[in-house]
């Protein structure tokens, strides 16, 4: 599956070293067909968790036999977990973090709404972290305060697409935004329905920029330890999502009709705070 998806970020871009490029493109290829198959298409949740557990049992299968590239079960994953399997060899990766991605996609069928931020925050923990923590063992970045900072900016980043993407989210009969969040603002899932750019929304949607934005800024020293270009790399992911960021609020908090997209402009604004 090929890197074709628009993200506001890098994803194993030219500036990671060679010896990285692949590893980064096939955790990703794993990562976003796994997250497809629980958003896109027409399937039924039956079907969707059918494939889900396909992706389990080749992990099963990877782990099963450690250090060794197995022959996937169903021929059809092959382009996935072939890559895959060879990476968590070459790098001795750990198992878990697939698993906690594949629990996240499986909640994605079930869950359409989450009542508090802890509620939403324990989802980041499996949807996003695992990304950055597998990222860590790549770089041998993995101590404590790493850690610490990279879940950070992994639930900040996705809360980031969370914020830009409330319409995209409610045509897929999900709202992200804790609903203790609405209910404290006064903003109705009628609201959502209709796009109404209230005063109401506007206040909300700031809270929940700015909460995002001080992950980010807890998580971005971590970046400034990475050494070369796999540290602006992170550099510019972190500044991928505070940009995102500050385009909502320029835009006057209008994420149903106009969700930001990074430009030309934009990029050169993150890459000279990247090196600044």
């Amino acid at each position: 599956m090929p890197i074709d998806h628009y993200e506001n970020f890098p994803v194993a871009s030219l500036l990671l070293p060679r010896r990285l490029r692949g590893a980064v493109t096939d955790l990703y290829r794993f990562a976003r067909a796994a997250d497809d198959i629980a958003d896109e298409g027409s399937a039924s949740d039956a079907e969707r968790l059918a494939q889900l557990a396909a992706f389990r049992a080749e992990l099963h299968r990877i782990g099963a036999e450690p250090g060794t590239v197995p022959a996937p079960g169903a021929p059809e994953l092959a382009s996935i977990f072939v890559p895959l399997a060879a990476t968590i060899a070459r790098h001795q990766l750990p198992i878990t973090p697939f698993y906690d991605l594949l629990s996240a996609f499986e909640q994605d069928i079930s869950v359409k709404r989450y009542d508090d931020y802890t509620a939403l925050a324990d989802y980041c923990t499996r949807s996003a972290n695992p990304v950055g923590r597998l990222m860590l063992h790549l770089f041998g970045a993995t101590t404590p305060q790493d850690v610490e900072q990279s879940d950070a900016i992994c639930t900040g980043l996705q809360q980031v697409n969370f914020w830009q993407d409330v319409r995209v989210d409610w045509h897929k009969h999900r709202v992200y935004i804790p609903q203790e969040d609405l209910r404290r603002f006064g903003v109705s899932e009628e609201d959502l329905a209709a796009a109404r750019l209230t005063p109401a929304w506007r206040e909300l949607m700031a809270f929940e920029v700015e909460r995002t934005r001080a992950l980010l800024h807890f998580g971005a020293p971590l970046a400034r330890r990475l050494p070369g270009r796999i540290g602006l790399e992170l550099r510019l992911v972190v500044q991928g999502g505070l940009r995102v960021l500050e385009r909502i609020e320029t835009g006057g908090y209008d994420v149903f009709m106009n969700r930001p997209e990074l430009g030309a402009k934009d990029w050169a604004i993150m890459l000279w705070r990247s090196i600044k």
